[in-house]
């Protein structure tokens, strides 16, 4: 429980940063991506799932 709790801070950590340091960027990316189809966009999604997977099976190999 204690690892989902720090995996959601630092969820909100980065993406407050962004929100902080480059909120006219974040605004061109979501136009990017509201140009996109649906079906990109899912796979877009998709693939940061399986990344996101992949490192937290790294960290946790890493980590013993």
């Amino acid at each position: 429980m204690i690892w989902l709790l720090l995996a959601l801070g630092l969820v909100a950590v980065v993406e407050g940063l962004v929100l902080a340091l480059a909120p006219s960027r974040l605004e061109q990316i979501l136009a990017m991506l509201a140009g996109l189809s649906r079906d990109q966009r899912r796979m877009i999604g998709l693939s940061s799932v399986a990344v996101g997977v992949a490192l937290i099976a790294l960290a946790r190999w890493i980590g013993g």
